[in-house]
């Protein structure tokens, strides 16, 4: 017979739960073994819903996560290769002509696929812990790359993207730190980091923080796809970045739709109102870049100007924008 529990005070009362998995014959397995491991995953999926529920095991997920685990550890694998590298699209001004700066765009040299570019490998690696190591490893091969051009006189603006993830990470300022120390030739202000405004919206607070304080190494912001978030007032005014870029999908349909125009101009005049400097995406003709330049917008980069290239090819390309300088025959 059960012994109830006592106490000095008394009887106890004590109250079980349990938290339950529940997979499905043939659907989500064809063993005995198979159907008791998805049991046991959907069982502690309920325990991390909040427990003493049960949980039926999602197939379809299951595949999504054993596929971006896959992807994950191939990243971490390529980081130890050595496959990625970086391709560079120039910013431009084009009132003036002037080459200013470039955006550093990781491609992944993948021994089997060939080039992939980031939209492939990239979505879903945010908040995972290898993003933060595949984004130390873009803000150094962007600093080398920086030296290496400073060495043959070419001193340009390097933009690098940082996620949400890897910029909210305790040690990102510290490690940022060092990183500028083992390039002591790149000057402060070469480098400039590319935040989505939609990737501060959790903890705007800390963003900020840490943006601030990169600042005072002499490392400059942007706010990359301005305008595509819930809260772009919130964040011109919390955030300390020194530049809003317009997100393309405005600007490439801005000559044939007046509510992309009235949002690129908007954008302007919100960055002429707070002090920000503006540059737009995915100028693609010389149209655009008339139209920017009535609005207001000298800075742009996209395929009208230049695609992303290797590093390599830079210098020859700068030499032949020299004698194009007047592309938009202002």
């Amino acid at each position: 017979d059960p012994v109830p529990l006592q106490s000095p005070q008394g009887a106890l009362t004590l109250q079980v739960s349990a938290s339950m998995g529940i997979t499905l014959y043939p659907q989500d397995g064809v063993d005995a073994d198979q159907l008791m491991r998805h049991a046991d995953q959907a069982m502690y999926q309920a325990k991390q819903a909040g427990k003493n529920r049960y949980q039926w095991f999602d197939v379809d997920k299951a595949a999504a996560d054993s596929s971006h685990h896959e992807t994950m550890l191939g990243i971490a694998q390529a980081l130890e290769r050595d496959e990625f590298v970086l391709f560079y699209q120039p910013k431009v001004n084009m009132r003036s002509g002037e080459v200013f700066g470039v955006e550093a765009l990781i491609r992944w040299q993948h021994p089997e696929r060939g080039l992939l570019p980031p939209g492939v490998f990239l979505p879903g690696i945010d908040l995972d812990p290898v993003g933060v190591r595949l984004g130390a490893w873009v803000i150094r091969a962007a600093l080398m790359q920086a030296s290496a051009w400073n060495a043959n006189g070419l001193h340009l603006v390097i933009s690098v993207n940082v996620g949400a993830y890897q910029l909210q990470h305790p040690d990102f300022v510290s490690d940022l730190r060092a990183l500028l120390a083992a390039y002591p030739d790149v000057a402060v202000g070469q480098l400039e980091l590319e935040v989505l405004e939609t990737s501060s919206m959790q903890d705007i607070a800390r963003v900020s923080e840490t943006m601030r304080a990169c600042q005072q190494l002499g490392v400059q912001f942007a706010l990359d796809d301005f305008g595509t978030g819930y809260s772009p007032l919130t964040y011109l005014k919390r955030l300390p970045a020194n530049t809003l870029k317009i997100d393309q999908s405005f600007v490439r349909d801005m000559l044939d739709d007046p509510d992309d125009l009235a949002i690129v101009a908007g954008v302007v005049g919100l960055a002429r109102a707070f002090g920000r400097s503006v540059i737009a995406e995915g100028v693609e003709s010389q149209a655009h870049g008339r139209r920017l330049l009535t609005l207001g917008c000298d800075f742009a980069q996209g395929y009208g100007i230049a695609r992303p290239m290797p590093a390599a090819q830079l210098p020859g390309w700068l030499d032949q924008w020299k004698h194009q300088a007047n592309w938009i025959d202002l």
